[in-house]
């Protein structure tokens, strides 16, 4: 008669192959559901294409708003590694793991709150608290810099003056950045031909012009709306209406397209405007444009 310990161990042995035929089943059910959810938004966005054409005719859009950083352009290098590399001259010691693990920490703070513990290490004095209350809650209020002071200091442990300086012209050459889409300028000339107005929608200083025309694409674009020069970043619905005033079209008559679906998706919609997050919606200008109604 067989042992009970060895009649289990073949038990289970036996059982072994079910087990995985039963998991691989499961995968293969998971996998068919996202494709069917996949293949579902895809006819969701068709049909609603075709729903604006029957109202507007072949051209469903007279505006097309893009969101910069994420969308358009791309960072060339790795932030954390253009943190540690030119840092290194002046004294920066973290490893490039603790540079963008302190920088998440720092960015994801609330602006206002971060600017008021700053001020609160090294000022005791109430007025001037209540004077920042205002002052900082924008984090790309004109140039930036107290922002971004802020950021790289925590980020790297390194308040020099000049690192921080060179690290801040740096982010303004076309060294620092790249276009996402090679075919971009292609596909935004033919949105221009058909009559389709463009403007660039982001939460971004006043370093973002010197970076498009270091790009050479500031004039693909009829306007700029940046939250440096507006007041209001994305999603608050004040910078795309604001989009939208300097192209001289309603909020409904506008597709805005950016990689972030808070700031980019859920804040155009609240001003009326349609939306596509990039990447997942659509991936290519080209798409873009297609689902406009334009063939390039």
């Amino acid at each position: 008669m067989m042992p009970l310990t060895k009649l289990l161990s073949r038990t289970v042995s036996y059982g072994r192959p079910f087990a995985m035929a039963a998991k691989a089943l499961q995968h293969c059910r998971y996998s068919s559901a996202a494709a069917q959810v996949a293949e579902s938004e895809t006819e969701a966005l068709k049909d609603y294409a075709d729903y604006r054409r029957s109202l507007y005719g072949h051209i469903t859009h007279k505006a097309l708003l893009v969101d910069a950083v994420g969308t358009l352009v791309l960072p060339s290098q790795p932030m954390a590694e253009i943190y540690r590399t030119i840092g290194e001259k002046y004294g920066v010691e973290y490893s490039e793991d603790e540079i963008l693990h302190r920088y998440r920490r720092a960015y994801s703070q609330p602006w206002g709150k971060s600017r008021l513990r700053l001020l609160l290490f090294y000022f005791s004095l109430r007025f001037i608290l209540l004077i920042s209350i205002k002052l900082f809650v924008d984090r790309y209020v004109n140039d930036g810099r107290p922002f971004w002071q802020y950021i790289v200091s925590y980020s790297t442990g390194c308040s020099d003056s000049q690192y921080f300086e060179e690290l801040y012209n740096y982010y303004m050459t076309d060294k620092a950045w790249h276009l996402c889409d090679p075919e971009a300028e292609k596909v935004f000339n033919a949105l221009r031909k058909s009559g389709v107005k463009l403007a660039i929608v982001s939460n971004f200083d006043t370093r973002l012009r010197p970076v498009l025309r270091a790009l050479n694409c500031e004039n693909w674009f009829d306007a700029v709306a940046v939250s440096a020069e507006v007041a209001a970043e994305k999603p608050n619905p004040t910078i795309f209406l604001k989009a939208c005033e300097l192209l001289g079209v309603n909020p409904e008559d506008a597709v805005h397209v950016g990689d972030d679906r808070r700031n980019d998706v859920w804040g155009a919609r609240d001003a009326g405007c349609d939306a596509w997050l990039w990447g997942s919606d659509v991936h290519s200008f080209k798409e873009v444009a297609q689902r406009i109604g334009v063939q390039v």
